[in-house]
């Protein structure tokens, strides 16, 4: 499973959801605007306020980092 925490205002964020879907990846987009528990998730998971925030089946990445999120979606067989 995999979350995006993110903003509409967010450019990182936009990115993420841009190049996981490129990659035909399923995930589910969290917008921290619409509920403030939402906001209150990315901060636990990530431990810091900064979105993006991506958890790949547990794996949580911080921003739009391309080879981090690479390297998780292989190793949970989210692609090959």
């Amino acid at each position: 499973m995999v979350t995006v925490y993110s903003a509409s205002w967010c450019a990182f964020c936009h990115a993420a959801i841009e190049y996981l879907n490129k990659l035909g990846v399923k995930f589910e987009v969290k917008d921290i605007e619409s509920d403030r528990k939402l906001a209150e998730e990315a901060v636990e998971k990530s431990g810091q306020m900064g979105i993006p925030v991506i958890d790949i089946a547990g794996d949580i990445i911080i921003g739009f980092d391309r080879p981090k999120i690479d390297n998780a979606l292989k190793s949970h067989g989210l692609v090959s």
